[in-house]
Order: C-alpha cells, then sequence, then structure tokens
C-alpha cells in the first residue's frame, strides 16, 4: 500500500546509496531507525501533503547518525531492515 509513495521510493534510494541496497541475508536496511520508520508510516496513514513528506525527507537525509535528532548513547539508533514477503 505505502510502497509505492514517493517517501518509500526515496527511502529506498537512500537505502541503495548508503547500504547499497540489500544485504547477503536479502534484507533491506532503511536509512532511518524504528521510531522514525513509525512516523514515515503514521504520516502516511493521515495521508500527508506533499510539503510534510519533503520537510520529512530533508530531516532524515543527513548522515545515519542523528536520524532522530537524539544522540546515539540514548540507544534509539537502530535501522530498519525489511524482509522480503
Amino acid at each position: 500500500m505505502f510502497l509505492g509513495t514517493a517517501v518509500f521510493g526515496e527511502l529506498l534510494r537512500m537505502s541503495q546509496e548508503e547500504f547499497r541496497f540489500a544485504g547477503d541475508d536479502g534484507r533491506i536496511t532503511l536509512p532511518c531507525d524504528t521510531a522514525v520508520m513509525e512516523y514515515v508510516m503514521c504520516l502516511l496513514r493521515r495521508e500527508a501533503s506533499e510539503e510534510v513528506e519533503r520537510a520529512l525527507l530533508s530531516s532524515i537525509a543527513g548522515p545515519c547518525h542523528y536520524e532522530n535528532g537524539l544522540p546515539q548513547s540514548m540507544g534509539l539508533h537502530q535501522p530498519v531492515a525489511l524482509s522480503s514477503f
């Protein structure tokens, strides 16, 4: 349902650039942690505007060390890995 959205398309592009898309186990690692991914899903469920989607993408476009604005020492940095269905 959400895989065809511009947000997921951009996340997949970022994944390809940063992680070479998929690992040996076939999983795709997205360039954001679980909390950010949950927020993305919430925005998509609520049919957020393109402006909000662009703002979200620009906030995670930087290095993966600070996706959610919190330091890694808080234990929140854990990229999301998607398994094949």
